[in-house]
């Protein structure tokens, strides 16, 4: 599945950021608000490994979302559950297995298509998240903007997002969606309509 092998791209160009992560730098602020890069890591890891899961066909557990510890190599755990991330969602799509994500829904799977999009969505976004939070985004934006697939695949899924005051009250995924600059490229543009302003830095910095 086209899908399955853009997040596999989405994954590498989101591992290549972390892979830069050093363990004293696992207290700076990111653009998620009031998440130190240690919160969101732990985050995403959690979901690689609740992703997998389901993936694999596993049922409606919330457990299996879990943040998850990244000491002592941030880069190895993100890495490594990463990597049977995409093993799981090439195994789902080859026998077009559901997915039960309870996360997000509860009372029915989603079709692969729409889990892996929500995943794609989730590395690139966090992937930028981490890369704002060490002061060098631009290298992964202009990597995104730059795959015409890849770029097209998250737009597509960061536009089916709703953009409602119950959809982006706070404790949500998304803060409210933010107008888009008229010279923003896709990335830009896409990270702008989930409510993150994709010229943030660091306060001080």
């Amino acid at each position: 599945m086209k899908l399955v092998e853009l997040h596999a791209r989405a994954m590498e160009l989101a591992t290549g950021v972390v892979d830069g992560v050093r363990p004293e730098q696992l207290d700076l602020p990111t653009p998620c608000a009031g998440w130190t890069l240690r919160r969101l890591l732990e985050h995403c890891v959690g979901q690689h490994r609740g992703f997998a899961a389901a993936a694999r066909g596993a049922g409606p557990d919330l457990a299996l979302f879990a943040d998850a510890p990244v000491d002592p190599d941030p880069a190895e755990a993100f890495r490594r559950t990463g990597t049977e991330l995409t093993a799981a969602f090439r195994a789902a799509a080859a026998a077009d297995r559901p997915l039960w994500l309870p996360e997000i829904r509860d009372g029915a799977p989603f079709p692969l298509a729409q889990a892996v999009g929500f995943h794609l969505l989730d590395t690139l976004v966090h992937g930028w998240d981490v890369a704002a939070a060490l002061g060098a985004p631009e290298e992964l934006v202009a990597a995104v903007d730059g795959d015409d697939a890849l770029v097209g695949a998250l737009l597509a899924v960061t536009e089916a997002v709703p953009n409602t005051p119950e959809a982006r009250a706070p404790g949500r995924a998304f803060r409210p969606g933010l107008e888009p600059g008229a010279a923003d490229g896709r990335f830009d543009r896409a990270l702008a309509l989930l409510g993150r302003d994709p010229g943030w830095k660091a306060q001080g910095s």
